[in-house]
């Protein structure tokens, strides 16, 4: 029951203000504690980068620790209420989606140049002022279905697991990833355990996803078969061991290509993506969030 009242409040209502959202708040633990990390010594950065861990999921993890032990003296419905309350913070359902819809409604209007802004703004961080109309199309597609992963299918399925720690923990651990995963001279030690970490943490959640996309193209009467099809021969495509799964469930669900020119291209020799394309993406993205919905509330109930 928590998880379906997490989501339509996160329907319903959306993200709460920064200032209130637990995961702004890790963002400033992560902030802080990177402050003073060594620089130029790579040994000493990498084990700082696994300290910060694990200071950051100790406090994290144990928060929600608290928090469901606080929740258990409540009777049943309050329990659920808090519960989903806590672990709407988790996700982003109604964000990713109002993101892929301003940036498709740019397009159909015919301003490219807006489209771009808004796909630098909300979804991406590669370089947009030259993507055409396709590319940008592409690359929206792209992060809605990676984000579908990182932002709705594994906060879900570590509450499944273990509630509102772990729940919690990946945030924060998707979080760290996000602020310090990078290969520049800044990060590439200090950022190193975050992001295998993060990894790691998304090895079950995003080829779990890759099946509920293939599902969800049955469903919403697009191509499951050739979204399990490009799943299967282009998943391993690109650096990260997770995000080819889920991108690639979803160019075969579209019967599209999808590329980030010299990096990776999925599904290719299928149709150049289209503005309609991100319409059709957005629903897949719905069907998608409604069986994960029944699949870990389902989960929960027999479990617990």
């Amino acid at each position: 029951m928590p998880i379906l009242l997490a989501i339509f409040s996160d329907i319903i209502f959306g993200d709460p203000p920064n200032r209130f959202h637990p995961t702004a708040w890790m963002g400033s633990l992560i902030a802080f504690l990177s402050r003073r990390h060594p620089h130029n010594r790579p040994s000493s950065e990498l084990l700082y980068g696994g300290l910060l861990m694990f200071i950051g999921l100790t406090l994290v993890g144990g928060m929600g620790a608290l928090l469901a032990r606080l929740f258990a003296f409540l009777p049943l419905p309050l329990n659920w209420l808090a519960t989903a309350l806590v672990l709407k913070t988790t996700f982003s359902l109604r964000g990713l989606d109002r993101a892929a819809r301003e940036v498709l409604s740019a397009l159909e209007a015919g301003n490219l140049p807006e489209a771009r802004r808004l796909l630098s703004w909300h979804l991406v961080s590669r370089e947009t002022s030259q993507l055409t109309e396709s590319q940008v199309a592409a690359a929206a597609i792209e992060s809605v279905a990676e984000n579908v992963s990182d932002s709705l299918i594994a906060p879900l399925f570590f509450f499944a697991l273990g509630g509102l720690p772990l729940a919690l923990a990946y945030r924060f651990a998707n979080t760290a990833d996000a602020m310090l995963g990078y290969h520049d001279p800044e990060h590439e030690w200090f950022g190193k355990i975050p992001a295998r970490l993060d990894d790691l943490l998304n090895l079950i959640p995003a080829r779990l996803t890759g099946l509920l996309l293939v599902c969800a193209a049955f469903l919403s009467g697009n191509s499951g078969k050739g979204a399990w099809k490009i799943t299967w021969r282009d998943a391993r495509l690109t650096a990260s061991p997770n995000a080819g799964v889920p991108m690639s469930a979803m160019a075969g669900a579209l019967s599209i290509e999808l590329e980030k020119i010299g990096h990776y291209r999925l599904g290719a020799g299928l149709n150049a993506p289209q503005v309609i394309d991100l319409r059709r993406a957005r629903r897949v993205y719905a069907v998608t969030a409604a069986l994960a919905a029944l699949l870990f509330a389902g989960f929960s109930f027999f479990i617990r």
